[in-house]
């Protein structure tokens, strides 16, 4: 979230900057301003009522040893009254507290100037494109049908078995998955990834910690009965590591990877566009994270861009990246990099990865800090990227290198699944 030394420092540069992202601040940033000025108000009162009351305290004792009895009982009962105003004032302080909290958690990250105008997917910045769109027959079939062409994908088992959104990866279609999922994790680990095997169920504060909760899209899947939720992205428990941690600026970037499967309740989806592997329930994805300082993060941002860039190229998919405009990026972060690769058979862009910097937006939810060089404690920021989902990778890979031989393996892959072709 956003501190409240950037809000009250230039309140009206946050509003401009939100605006951006088509979002009002200004009567939101007006009551922050007013319970933050309660607050500091409600805190000094308090001090000093609680040093008048240790002051008298101290001198009942001694007017006790005066013989001063009546002066005594007058003091003690000025600080049974003072510690009664007390209670109200710290009750008015930690409501005040409370209310900013709710309050803070409601404002989204100011995109970086870097951000475009515009308001749908429609305004986006194509920022490059690479790879050849293969020409494919009027005969060309789309994923699902060749899924159940080379019995690789059953989607009907998922939904007796789960529901819709659930696939059942069989014989070369589960061997794809695991295949996709290696490469990957060795790729990252062979670019200076640490990987880690999180936990796919996090709790509510590692949800609040990367900004995932509240959850005002109702996406994530909640275990009730546990209070616990199950990862939509990996980006959340491996962010969290960080959580209430002050690191070296000489460890920095840290830089992780990790595998996992990810669950999305997909609310209100629906359409051809949700079609076989296009938007899932449940699905697999190897994530990157980076924790870096302020003045290099853009730097890292560039690095994660580029990386996810040799990813896409190795598995030969015709590519582009976009540069999301204020009204289509997420609510933590402050600049986004989409990745889509072209679906021959369905003739149109799947994104595959999403790669942001958060700045100190998620770091201050987290209370994840390092110590420069000059020995103070400082806001780090947080990175993270696809690298990448499988789905529509999956997609996408089906479709485009259909043949009359088959399905090739583009060539990179072929270490990994132990077969050229899918027939």
């Amino acid at each position: 979230m956003l501190t409240l030394k950037t809000i009250s420092e230039n309140p009206e540069l946050v509003i401009k900057k939100l605006a951006k992202k088509h979002f009002d601040a200004g009567e939101i940033i007006q009551k922050v301003l007013e319970l933050d000025q309660l607050r500091k108000r409600t805190q000094t009162t308090l001090d000093t009522s609680l040093a008048e009351a240790n002051s008298l305290s101290k001198q009942i004792g001694q007017l006790m040893k005066e013989g001063k009895k009546a002066e005594a009982e007058a003091a003690k009962s000025t600080v049974a009254e003072i510690k009664g105003q007390n209670k109200i004032l710290e009750d008015t302080l930690r409501q005040a507290e409370q209310d900013l909290q709710d309050l803070l958690v409601q404002i989204p990250n100011m995109p970086s100037d870097e951000v475009p105008e515009g308001r749908t997917a429609e305004d986006n910045v194509v920022e490059r494109t690479g790879g050849v769109v293969p020409e494919l027959g009027e005969e060309a079939q789309p994923h699902w049908e060749l899924a159940k062409k080379y019995d690789l994908i059953d989607f009907e088992l998922g939904v007796k078995i789960s529901g819709a959104g659930f696939p059942v990866y069989k014989g070369k279609g589960a061997r794809l998955q695991r295949a996709l999922i290696n490469f990957f994790l060795d790729k990252a680990r062979e670019a200076g990834y640490m990987e880690v095997q999180p936990p796919y169920v996090v709790n509510a504060t590692s949800g609040y910690g990367t900004g995932n909760l509240p959850d005002k899209e109702g996406q994530m899947y909640h275990a009730v009965a546990d209070d616990l939720y199950l990862i939509p992205t990996a980006e959340i428990p491996v962010t969290n590591i960080y959580r209430d941690v002050i690191l070296e600026a000489n460890d920095l970037p840290v830089m992780n990877t990790a595998y996992s499967a990810c669950f999305r309740r997909e609310a209100g989806s629906y359409g051809k566009d949700v079609r076989g592997l296009n938007r899932l329930h449940q699905f697999d994805k190897v994530e990157i994270v980076r924790i870096d300082k302020p003045e290099h993060s853009y730097q890292s941002l560039k690095e994660m861009v580029a990386y996810v860039q040799t990813l896409v190229e190795e598995l030969e998919l015709p590519w582009r990246i976009l540069r999301l405009c204020g009204g289509d990026m997420s609510f933590t972060s402050a600049l986004t990099f989409d990745f889509e690769v072209y679906s021959a058979a369905q003739k149109r862009w799947l994104e595959v990865s999403s790669v942001s910097n958060f700045e100190s937006y998620q770091a201050n939810r987290l209370k994840c800090r390092y110590r420069d060089e000059d020995k103070k404690i400082q806001l780090a920021h947080t990175l993270n990227g696809s690298a990448l989902a499988l789905p529509r990778i999956v997609a996408a890979l089906l479709e485009n290198n259909q043949t009359a031989e088959g399905i090739r393996i583009p060539a990179a892959l072929v270490p990994y699944t132990g077969f050229e072709y899918i027939n």
